[in-house]
Formats: structure tokens, sequence, C-alpha cells
């Protein structure tokens, strides 16, 4: 009986750039899909996978991927029971090839456009991240990392201000897909989150993972950072598998908070219909 290979990312992008027209399997779940996939992929789950196994010809190569590259290898089993001669199993799943992709299409730290007249003290936490000098919108390699994203983390107050007057992107996303709302919310500092909320963020949009800084308030107990969300009309039926914000909620405060803000908005749409 055939056999599968288990592959690397950069064995997988060989894969697709050959003269051989392999069939891109997706198999996590519609939304997850629907986000994001390889391109040419197609969904199987177990409602179709007959149907794909039938009316593929065995010779026809076959990558298959997943979340993380666990998942992908049942269904690489079944194409192999199948006798398919070529089936692969992508190692890391989407999640590891979205940060490669992710990674390949970043502009380069030295390629970042600088900015002149910066504060020392700026500058100095720059150099201090590994940023070059000027550098509001540079990026590092390993991570996608901004200078704002790192300053929101690290709760550094008069560094995001300086950084969002010197025009540093609120739009732009590191390699989970987080952007600088995100972290901010992971270092909880109600006025920072308020700042970037004020310069444009998009206060709903979901990482590689589906979730928006919302659901990681609420699923880890940020309270704060949690209110300023609300308060900005973070969206609450937003779901992730069939589950919001609300279902994720870590705490009785945070709990407590959503369903106050769900009572206050469904009041307000009724008072509207009047």
């Amino acid at each position: 009986m055939a056999s599968y290979r288990r592959i690397s990312i950069d064995e997988a992008r060989g894969i697709l750039g050959a003269d051989t027209s392999p069939l891109v399997i997706d198999v996590r779940d519609p939304a997850s899909f629907e986000k994001g996939h390889i391109e040419k992929a197609l969904r199987v789950d177990l409602t179709n996978l007959e149907g794909v196994l039938k009316e593929t010809p065995k010779t026809t190569p076959v990558l298959i991927y997943c979340y993380h590259g666990n998942s992908s290898q049942a269904y690489a089993k079944a194409f192999s029971a199948a006798e398919f001669t070529d089936v692969y199993s992508m190692d890391g799943g989407y999640e590891e090839w979205h940060k490669a992709e992710s990674r390949a299409n970043a502009t380069p730290i030295e390629e970042a456009p600088p900015v002149e007249g910066l504060s020392d003290a700026l500058e100095a936490f720059l150099k201090e991240h590994g940023y070059p000098k000027g550098g509001v919108n540079a990026v590092t390699p390993q991570d996608l990392m901004t200078p704002l994203m790192r300053a929101a983390h690290l709760k550094a107050k008069p560094i995001v201000a300086e950084l969002l007057q010197a025009g540093a992107r609120v739009d732009a996303s590191n390699n989970d897909q987080n952007q600088a709302l995100w972290l901010a919310c992971v270092g909880d500092d109600p006025e920072i989150v308020d700042m970037i909320i004020a310069a444009g963020a998009d206060l709903n949009h979901a990482n590689i993972n589906g979730s928006t800084p919302l659901m990681y308030a609420a699923s880890a107990g940020k309270a704060q950072a949690l209110a300023r969300l609300l308060a900005a009309g973070a969206d609450l039926d937003y779901q992730v598998d069939g589950f919001s914000a609300i279902d994720m909620a870590s705490t009785l405060e945070c709990l407590n908070m959503m369903r106050e803000a769900k009572r206050q908005a469904k009041a307000a749409k009724a008072a509207a219909g009047k």
C-alpha cells in the first residue's frame, strides 16, 4: 500500500511551484478557510472526502494541510489507503505557512523609510529593540513586530504617543496577524488602547486564528482594555467556531461588562425602532 510523506513548508512550496498540478486540500473548518487559504486549495471534510477520492486520478499529487499539521495526516492516510501515489501532509499547517508568507512579503527592516527629528528617548527605544534609526515603521524579521506593537505591549505610553504622531501604522500585522491594538490589550493600559483606537485601528481585526482584540481581552481578563474596546463599539456578536467574546470571558467582571454592553445595545436598538 502507498504511504504519504510529511513535508516542510519549503518542500510544499517546491511542490506548488513545480509543473505537477497538485491537488491542494485544506481540511480546516469553513470559517478558517474563508479567512485565508493557499491559492487554489479545495476544502475537504468528511462530507465530501469520498467524492474527492473517487473523482481524482490516483496519479495526481495531493498536498494536504490543516491548522498545525496533525489532522492533515489522517486525511493523508485516507488518500494513501485509496492508492494515491504521491500524497503529502504539510507539517506546521496553515499557521506556519501564513507566518512564512508574511515574513517573505514583509518590508525588510533596513528598507523601512526612516523618520527624521525623533526624540532621543524614542531613538533609544528603537535601538534597544533592534530597529534602525528613525525606523518608525520598521519590522523585526523574526516576528514582524513594529515599534508601535512593542511599545504598546510594554505600556510605554510616551513612546506610543510619539510613534503615532510620527506616522506609525496601526494596520501593520505581525506574523500572527495581530496588530498594535491587540498588543495594547496585552499591556492592558486603557490610555494606550484609546490612543491606538483614535489613530484609526480596526476594532474587529481578526488574527490568524480568527480572534479579535475583544475576544483576547475577554479571554485573558484584560478588563481595562475590554472596557475601552466596548466603549469604542467593538463587535460583540462576531464569532469563531460558534463562540463569541462573551462565551470566552474568563472573569465575572469581563462577563458582566459585555452583558451590560449587549443590554444597552439592545435597548438603543429598540428605542430607535419606535
